[in-house]
């Protein structure tokens, strides 16, 4: 993450905001370190495949809506592309297999090529329809923390702001030509300034800023020394303590849940804490959703991203006290969920007890960094030294697309008003709590 993605807090040091590659006096942890394929496998550009066009920038543009029709060229260029970890063939794959598929969406993926042949982006795109309003967007992308093309290495060497618009155009405009990708607006959320070392093409689009910030926690080399440098003394002393009477009620273990029945067996019982903590804050349970339940049992449970889905908790005797979901990815940890058990040992705090654990993982495996993901819960600014601003984009086509555009803009900028300021978010969650606690049904 370069420089300009990030917003540094007043009160905290300037530390580069690119993670490191390698711990110190150490080998590169990157896993693309292994020799790789080429960039893509492509047939002779003299061979038009359909919906592949070359625009007037040069640059050729196919679009499919069949995944295994791109899967070749995606999982070859995505081993060394510039791109975030959410954008994984298999993690999106799921994502469509298991939400998108049953509720409509229609995968447009854009792959765009140089006149030599060589694979310059993708970009993994869907059209979702809500009652009459059709929506070009990422595909998956309200379960994508971060989302964002794959840019190859040497992308904005050869792709210049205004090729890049032309061919975006481009795409679009004969995305509109088919009736199966026909949309009214287009909505591009969550999009990260820069992605790997490489500005994000999208935001020479008109953006607003997204409701929520992203932050990450730059690690140390050991987790005492991170740990003295975030918490105080005092703070340090109170959480051990409870971390101590934690103890008192059995046996503290932290957990990689690796086969498959546990990992299985972890997931479970993280969707029943979450469920319950949704309750109690007065939100609605997203995993009563159709095929959210689904879609993280398959990622955690998929061969394929078995190096990447980490799945841990935290048991004290036999019990599952709380839980977690993480990705790893290059030198990075992105924690996507986490919970914990609502009962009478909440108070001791073993979600924050497995945070911990979680950290003191991440730094035992040389990462050089923590990503907390989207989300502006208060824990965060206690270890995060970086703040990611990220972006949308909103775009109509048609009257019905405009309309919807204008009352959309509205909402996020009021709601981002509301997240960006702690008073008003500390109100906000007061009432919601409260709201839900009056709606809940009663029992007799």
């Amino acid at each position: 993450m370069s420089q300009s993605n990030v917003m540094r807090r007043p009160s905290e040091p300037r530390v580069s905001a690119e993670p490191a590659t390698a711990r110190a006096g150490g080998a590169p942890t990157s896993a693309d370190d292994a020799p790789q394929l080429p960039f893509s496998p492509s047939p002779p550009l003299d061979v038009v495949a359909p919906h592949e066009a070359q625009s007037g920038t040069g640059i050729v543009v196919r679009i499919a809506s069949d995944l295994d029709e791109v899967k070749q060229y995606w999982t070859v260029f995505e081993r060394r592309a510039d791109r975030t970890v959410f954008q994984s063939f298999d993690w999106l794959a799921a994502l469509q297999r298991t939400i998108g598929a049953s509720q409509g969406t229609i995968p447009a993926i854009v792959l765009g090529r140089d006149t030599d042949g060589t694979l310059l982006f993708i970009l993994p795109l869907a059209v979702e329809t809500h009652g009459t309003l059709r929506r070009l967007t990422w595909l998956g992308s309200q379960l994508c923390d971060y989302n964002a093309p794959l840019l190859a290495g040497e992308f904005s060497a050869r792709v210049s702001a205004e090729r890049f618009l032309l061919a975006w155009r481009d795409a679009l405009g004969r995305m509109r030509a088919e009736p199966r990708w026909r949309f009214d607006l287009v909505d591009l959320q969550k999009m990260p300034e820069t992605i790997g070392g490489q500005r994000n093409p999208f935001l020479d689009l008109p953006v607003l800023p997204h409701p929520s910030g992203a932050y990450v926690a730059t690690l140390d080399n050991d987790w005492e020394t991170f740990y003295a440098g975030k918490r105080s003394s005092a703070t340090r002393k109170r959480e051990r303590r409870q971390f101590k009477h934690l103890a008192e009620h059995g046996e503290i273990r932290f957990v990689t849940a690796v086969d498959h029945a546990d990992r299985e067996r972890t997931i479970t019982t993280l969707i029943d804490q979450k469920s319950q903590a949704f309750a109690r804050m007065g939100v609605e349970n997203l995993f009563a959703r159709p095929g959210r339940r689904d879609f993280l049992l398959a990622i955690a449970t998929e061969p394929a991203l078995r190096e990447v889905v980490h799945v841990s908790r935290l048991d004290i005797g036999g019990a599952m006290i709380a839980t977690g979901v993480g990705l790893k990815f290059r030198d990075c940890y992105y924690l996507i969920l986490s919970s914990y058990d609502g009962g009478e040992l909440a108070r001791l705090g073993p979600g924050r007890a497995h945070l911990h654990e979680l950290l003191r993982h991440a730094i035992d495996s040389g990462l050089a960094c923590f990503d907390f993901t989207v989300g502006d819960e208060p824990y965060k600014h206690d270890w995060a030294d970086i703040e990611l601003r990220l972006h949308d984009h909103l775009a109509a086509v048609s009257l019905r697309g405009w309309l919807v555009t204008a009352g959309t803009t509205a909402f996020r900028r009021t709601k981002r008003m509301i997240k960006q300021s702690p008073t008003f978010w500390r109100v906000f969650t007061k009432v919601r709590a409260i709201a839900g606690v009056l709606g809940r049904p009663r029992t007799s």
